[in-house]
């Protein structure tokens, strides 16, 4: 493939005024390469939480002005230049006050894409983002490519655009929120997995959130490469009038030029001529999405310029990421499985359709804006119960009823899985996939994870649970 050219414009000129919204990896990250390249930066955040103090002491043993606890004002609306993190919703009071005062804000992944010289994968949609971004950064390697994965998935490209040497590639997964405030960003091949509702406490709308979806095709030139989900109409029409050339992926059979598996469950590629990489049983990855994710990275590593030979290594030796369909142990004939990172309620219907066997399902956290009900039929046809918890318990028990004995439970995480224990039965699933935010309990889905594995092992052997 062509290497394709970028503008290089800075995105400021040196000495002037850069404030970065939050401090956490992104923005610690951002101010940093900020500093490099001759910003006066001033980075803060609301928390005096441990991560950004943390954050705030290295900053400041690097000269950069750091403040936690609190947003100056006054500096925050003299700057020439915001670069406001993913967590900070578009409705916020900063967020307004920076609008109505006219200054230009960015996302981290703009600030870092205009060091960056690096290729890139971009990756986005609503489930399946950082595994198909850890795919593809493990097969980028296993064809012999430096590569890293970056973005959403924890590594910041302003801190790759800081190295020196960079990657040869990064795989970088792109939010909705990430998007929303970048310019430029215009990778060599972008993917766009699928879509669905998501993150309806933030946008007004579903078609506003997919709106920010589509501003991966903001830059796009006819040297552009897009590898799109056949099998998915809203990803289809997202991408309708968008320059560059258009590849396809898909489970049910053949596409034109693409990859795609069909009845015979053999991995396949053609572009200039058809080759097939491998069965889906190799893959180390549960659920049938995910033969999906592995079509999307192969393809996109295909027009990397990774060969066939590397693309099945690459995805046959590929482990599940943690918190995402991760099995975790088999206590009395009963297979757990964190699905933490399961934050929408697509994506719980994906994990529930990723077993042949009875699941007792845990759903609950903080609501997103989606109904329950949407599950209602996976639920009746695939799980043995829902114990439900958390701020969202109430609805997720009144959306769900008539479809699915649902027990509530209003105590910690170690009381939810000694309750999906006691109506497990030997055979089954217990399936830890949420539908919701983890804020009502944990500061993120890693930490409501781990809570869970921790409770699991806690668990006693035989003989069942009091």
């Amino acid at each position: 493939m062509m290497r394709r050219e970028r503008d290089r414009l800075p995105a400021f000129a040196a000495g002037s005024t850069v404030a970065v919204l939050g401090l956490g990896v992104s923005g610690e990250a951002a101010a940093r390469l900020a500093a490099s390249n001759g910003g006066v930066v001033y980075a803060s955040d609301v928390s005096r939480g441990p991560g950004p103090t943390a954050a705030a002491a290295r900053l400041a043993a690097e000269g950069i002005d750091t403040e936690t606890g609190g947003h100056d004002m006054e500096r925050v609306l003299t700057a020439d230049l915001v670069v406001v993190s993913p967590g900070i919703g578009p409705t916020s009071e900063i967020r307004r006050r920076v609008s109505e005062a006219g200054i230009r804000t960015i996302a981290e992944v703009e600030l870092g894409w205009r060091d960056l010289d690096s290729r890139v994968i971009a990756i986005t949609g609503t489930n399946g983002k950082t595994t198909t971004t850890g795919l593809a950064a493990h097969v980028l390697e296993a064809g012999g490519r430096r590569a890293v994965a970056a973005g959403n998935i924890g590594l910041a490209l302003s801190e790759i655009a800081l190295l020196s040497p960079q990657p040869d590639w990064v795989a970088l997964e792109l939010s909705s929120f990430q998007l929303a405030d970048q310019e430029t960003v215009a990778p060599d091949v972008g993917v766009l997995l699928n879509l669905s509702p998501d993150h309806l406490d933030r946008y007004r709308d579903v078609d506003s959130y997919y709106a920010d979806k589509r501003r991966l095709f903001n830059s796009a030139t006819a040297d552009s490469f897009w590898v799109l989900n056949a099998d998915d109409p809203a990803c289809i029409d997202l991408a309708t009038g968008v320059m560059g050339e258009r590849l396809h992926f898909s489970t049910r059979g053949p596409v034109d030029r693409g990859a795609w598996t069909g009845p015979d469950g053999i991995l396949k590629c053609r572009l200039d001529s058809e080759v097939e990489w491998m069965p889906s049983s190799d893959l180390r990855l549960l659920g049938p999405h995910n033969v999906a994710n592995a079509l999307a990275a192969g393809l996109a590593c295909t027009v990397a310029g990774v060969e066939p030979e590397a693309i099945a290594s690459g995805l046959a030796s590929f482990e599940a990421l943690p918190h995402r369909l991760q099995p975790i142990g088999e206590r009395d004939g009963v297979l757990w499985v964190n699905d933490s990172k399961a934050t929408n309620v697509s994506a719980t219907a994906v994990g529930l359709r990723s077993f042949d066997r009875p699941v007792v399902l845990i759903l609950g956290g903080r609501h997103k804006g989606e109904p329950y009900s949407s599950l209602a039929t996976d639920v009746r046809e695939r799980a043995r119960a829902v114990v439900a918890y958390g701020e969202a318990a109430p609805r997720v028990v009144s959306d769900l009823r008539g479809s699915v004995d649902a027990l509530t439970v209003e105590s910690g995480i170690d009381a939810v899985v000694r309750a999906a224990a006691d109506l497990a039965q030997s055979g089954d699933v217990v399936l830890l996939s949420p539908a919701c935010s983890s804020y009502d309990m944990f500061p993120n889905y890693r930490e409501r994870g781990r809570a869970f594995e921790a409770a699991f092992q806690a668990l006693p052997v035989g003989g069942g649970v009091s």
